[in-house]
């Protein structure tokens, strides 16, 4: 850097000073004439940033969170109350992934493809710098996976403290919730029902009466997550059913596991609920049964027969068979044979004319050879299944099914292409059409063209889109059938009935705050309240040490200036003197 050189040295500081320069007296005289600018400040500017959290902030209940779900109805019931309370607690749900500031992925184990999407979801959450919370089967069954390390994870019994698990996370912590519910050492169904809850559909209320199994099928990952049997008491189920009612539902799903072995873990059973369920349903609302394996609803065929025939439960049931081959069900440690499957079926069918049965069937497991395949084709040929749900088999990690010599690639996915064959063979809604059902109208269709109804067996119906529908019961004149659905015109007299409950909750909207809920909603947002306010006094604090720096800089700066121009003035004064 080149240096500064002056051209003339001066002997003293007051050469500086020179006979053109104003007077001291003339300067003190011209500061009357000097009228000072006022610099405005943007006020509204400075309150808002005086009141609103620094930008950078990590208070927790002010961010959006997107939830994403795999899997089951239980899976969806979960995924409902975690989004009740974070939203409660003060959190926006919101449905655009790119604008949430944390991801909660409930995640489904049943199935590789499923997991291979929740895996995928969290290297895209990752690559967005996104925080992540994640829930379901999975991180419960096998936490210890490698791409599952460093990440947060709410157990599936512990979802009622989500908002802990949300809050640390946001500040940067992991933190892992993968506990038991247990009263005196007795295992619990899970979180309490009557938590918060936000439903997908505000129609529809997803009630979990148990969780877990007493199988323990050799192909099963879910049971490694969702452990044995624990049912939740008879009177809590009818209380949460009596409060969904009361907020506008017309519709209860009830799902478990295996709700066919309700209650026998507890001295109770499935049909026992049910009578004390259908006391609670009102008019024109309807019951639908979940999932139940053979051998727990044997015993109660006389009990389901007549309860399935009651006006508000859908005479639909979802058995699954998985094989119509003995051999392969005792592989697969299902803890029936074909026969029990077909008395169930049989008996169902007389007792309740045009029952629904939906069944589940796995193609291609271990050891299955195609004289099994095809007994398993016959099956489907005979009963004719309204509802099969058929799926290439997956080995899970750490099931005894994935130990076992596995069925080759190609021929799984021969077996699974040929079934799906058959199934699309016939069309069982053909000889409906001309029939005049009525059907409740809870949901719009995928393409948004038609409302989605169900008839009195858990078939599904297409109507108009007329919004005085939805929520209600209609009489409608089936005109066309496909392999899924119906088609159906409203009677031109007939009346639309209002199922006597209240008017449903918007959609979003957060139900079930009880009481004691809101107590510990005050007390936290108190907590998160002071929190915000500390976080303010101290941004507000870091401010005035920054200005407080800054105004004795400056005044250093003006002393100097100061001293500088008083020795100047004293030196002028005793030049001119003498």
């Amino acid at each position: 850097m080149p240096s500064a050189s002056c051209d003339t040295f001066l002997d003293d500081i007051e050469d500086i000073v020179s006979q053109e320069d104003s007077k001291p007296q003339d300067r003190h005289f011209s500061r009357k004439h000097v009228v000072p600018k006022v610099r405005r400040r943007n006020t509204q500017k400075y309150l808002q940033e005086e009141n609103s959290p620094p930008s950078d902030s990590t208070i927790p209940g002010i961010q959006k969170i997107w939830i994403r779900t795999w899997g089951c109805s239980h899976n969806n019931s979960d995924g409902e109350y975690m989004a009740g309370q974070l939203a409660a607690y003060g959190y926006k749900i919101t449905e655009n992934a790119s604008d949430a500031d944390l991801w909660l992925l409930n995640s489904c184990t049943v199935k590789n493809p499923a997991e291979d999407h929740f895996r995928n979801s969290i290297k895209k959450a990752q690559e967005e710098n996104k925080k992540i919370v994640l829930a379901g089967c999975v991180p419960q069954a096998q936490p210890r996976q490698d791409y599952l390390k460093g990440l947060s994870i709410i157990g599936v019994q512990q979802i009622d403290r989500v908002v802990e698990v949300v809050e640390e996370t946001i500040k940067g912590h992991s933190v892992r919730l993968l506990g038991q519910k247990k009263d005196n050492g007795k295992r619990l169904g899970g979180a309490r029902l009557d938590l918060p809850k936000i439903r997908k559909n505000p129609l529809i209320e997803i009630i979990s009466i148990n969780t877990g199994c007493l199988n323990a099928c050799t192909y099963c990952k879910t049971k490694h997550a969702r452990g044995n049997l624990a049912s939740y008491p008879i009177d809590e189920l009818v209380d949460r059913a009596k409060q969904s009612f009361q907020e506008g539902v017309c519709e209860i799903w009830l799902t478990s596991e295996d709700t066919g072995a309700y209650g026998r873990d507890i001295g109770s059973s499935l049909p026992a609920l049910l009578w004390k369920l259908v006391e609670v349903i009102p008019e024109g609302a309807m019951l639908r049964l979940g999932m139940t394996n053979p051998p727990y609803i044997l015993e109660h065929l006389e009990e389901m027969a007549k309860i399935l025939h009651h006006p508000r439960v859908y005479a639909f049931l979802h058995i699954p068979v998985q094989s119509a081959s003995d051999t392969v069900l005792m592989e697969m440690k299902r803890e029936y044979c074909v026969a029990d499957f077909k008395r169930v079926v049989d008996f169902l069918k007389d007792k309740v004319p045009g029952i629904t049965i939906a069944t589940d069937i796995i193609c291609g497991f271990p050891g299955e050879t195609d004289q099994d395949f095809q007994e398993t084709v016959k099956l489907v040929e005979e009963y004719k299944f309204p509802s099969l749900f058929i799926n290439q088999f997956y080995p899970r990690p750490g099931t005894p099914a994935a130990k076992m010599e596995q069925v080759p690639a190609q021929v799984k996915k021969q077996r699974t292409k040929e079934l799906s064959r058959v199934f699309h063979s016939y069309n069982p809604y053909d000889h409906k059409i001309g029939q005049r059902q009525q059907v409740l109208v809870t949901e719009e269709s995928f393409d948004s063209k038609f409302y989605v109804a169900h008839n009195r067996f858990y078939e599904q119906v297409l109507v108009p889109k007329n919004p005085t529908f939805m929520g209600k019961m209609v009489e409608v004149d089936i005109y066309e059938s496909g392999k899924h659905f119906m088609k159906g015109q409203p009677v031109s007299d007939a009346t639309v009935f209002t199922p006597s409950i209240s008017k449903p909750l918007a959609r979003g909207e957060v139900s079930g705050l009880t009481e004691e809920f809101r107590n510990r909603l005050g007390n936290h947002l108190n907590s998160v309240s002071h929190t915000s306010a500390a976080n303010q006094r101290e941004s507000a604090s870091s401010r005035m040490v920054l200005l407080l720096q800054r105004l004795h800089r400056d005044s250093a700066v003006k002393t100097s200036v100061g001293l500088a121009l008083f020795a100047l003035l004293l030196a002028l004064v005793v030049k001119v003197y003498n």
